[in-house]
């Protein structure tokens, strides 16, 4: 490697890192390079220089990869919008890449050694297909917003790249027009549709000059911090598995059209839930699994969700109105959960549940026979993984966005003598670096 300057320098680049980097070293330090793929020669401009790193962004090509193709979106490249961090690699290039750095994230942090193959997302087939593979994809997309203008987040930066269209957002989402309207006032704006039932809103956060442009959608308008939500809230319904669910806001959903539906299955197939058994669904968000879970163990067994959100808990139980066998509890799951007793239905069918001590119809059952968690990015974490291996007794599926908090509560769970089982990948964020991962545990 030759330095050709003080801020760009001709490097060799290596295997990919976790974070849509590729590595390469200079002057035998490490340097994280995006923009590249393994095996190429570029040039970089240096982004950003530690200690013990430098971060640049590959400029010019010397050496393509047999992998490299030309990024649909203008958008996208160095400087640009970081909303995306692979479009310059052809799809299957993208799902070695991301198995590549769950098998690393694994091995190094874990201690796991394991083959990973990341799994296409079917697309499901509806009257607002995505022009190209890969595109379009995107239910819920998030704009920043500067003096009235439009964009999205440039890489490791407060700065937005004005945008006028988003290829990975969903068609439904660009018919709303966000990008192309002006927006005083406004911080932020959501656009999000559902691509089952077409459900469409807009919400936004803005101060008290926020103006809200026209629009044939429902919109919410928060305005500075917000404690309590409104008592009508706007909201999509999706459908899985014949359900409905109803996400108020810019509440959590999946945002990939088929990708509900596909972990919903996973996570049945891998637990085979049981009539009669106890479940547990943490950080349940709106009851995606909660209601499945419900429906298999029937009136006899008991599905326990928890959910900090509000108005997520509001939206669980009025998702699962239906199934009495289901409880949902509103808190920090390492709070609540030993802080659960669990009562099986007694002879009129119904099954409860009571936080802190009391009487339950039933038997009195201190655990779970299968867990189901689905946390935030920062995962679950070392108090949450103890109180889950001493509750759970048959199997645990662990749903994860981020394969480096996977990995090390993966490690906690070994500890805990639960080892891995089977494990799945699932490519629903297509052109990101980002991978869903279906992690299932057994004791022993």
């Amino acid at each position: 490697m030759t330095d050709i300057g003080p801020e760009l320098l001709d490097l060799e680049v290596g295997n990919v890192a976790n974070g849509g980097f590729c590595v390469a070293r200079h002057e035998g330090r490490v340097v994280f390079v995006r923009h590249a793929l393994p095996g190429e020669r570029v040039r970089a401009r240096v982004t950003d220089r530690t200690k013990n790193f430098l971060r640049a962004d590959a400029v010019e090509i010397l050496q393509p990869s047999p992998d490299r193709v030309q990024p649909p979106c203008p958008f996208a490249g160095p400087g640009r919008c970081g909303g995306c961090d692979w479009q310059h690699a052809s799809l299957p290039a993208q799902r070695r890449l991301k198995a590549a750095v769950v098998e690393e994230q694994l091995q190094r942090v874990a201690g796991i050694t394991r083959t990973v193959t990341v799994e296409e997302v079917p697309y499901p087939v509806t009257d607002e297909m995505p022009p190209d593979p890969g595109l379009g994809w995107r239910t819920r997309v998030q704009f920043s917003v500067v003096d009235g203008t439009v964009g999205l987040r440039r890489h490791r930066s407060h700065d937005i790249e004005p945008i006028d269209e988003c290829l990975i957002a969903h068609p439904g989402v660009e018919m709303m027009g966000i990008e192309r309207k002006r927006w005083p006032g406004t911080v932020s704006v959501e656009g999000i549709v559902s691509a089952t039932t077409g459900d469409r809103l807009v919400a936004l956060k803005g101060g008290r000059k926020a103006r809200v442009p026209r629009l044939d959608v429902p919109v919410r308008l928060v305005r500075g911090k917000e404690t309590a939500p409104d008592k009508q809230v706007p909201y999509v319904r999706e459908e899985v598995s014949g359900r409905l669910f109803q996400i108020s806001g810019s509440g959590f959903w999946q945002v990939h059209p088929g990708a509900a539906r596909l972990l919903a299955d996973a996570v049945l197939h891998a637990l085979e839930p049981k009539p009669g058994e106890i479940a547990l669904d943490l950080y349940c968000g709106v009851g995606l699994f909660a209601a499945l879970l419900g429906e298999r163990v029937g009136p006899d067994g008991l599905v326990v969700g928890v959910e900090s959100d509000a108005q997520a808990v509001r939206d669980a139980k009025f998702n699962v109105r239906d199934l009495p066998q289901v409880a949902i509890e509103r808190g920090q799951v390492e709070a609540v959960v030993p802080d659960l007793e669990f009562g099986r239905a007694d002879g009129t069918g119904r099954t409860q549940t009571k936080r802190g001590g009391g009487h339950h119809r039933g038997a009195r059952v201190r655990g779970a026979d299968i867990v189901v968690l689905d946390p935030p990015r920062s995962g679950a974490g070392r108090a949450v993984v103890d109180q889950v291996a001493r509750l759970a007794d048959r199997k645990i599926a662990y749903v994860s966005c981020d394969p480096a908090t996977l990995a090390r509560d993966l490690a906690y769970f070994s500890e805990r003598g639960w080892t891995l089982e089977t494990f799945r990948a699932f490519d629903a964020f297509p052109m990101t670096q980002h991978v869903e991962c279906l992690a299932v545990l057994v004791k022993g």
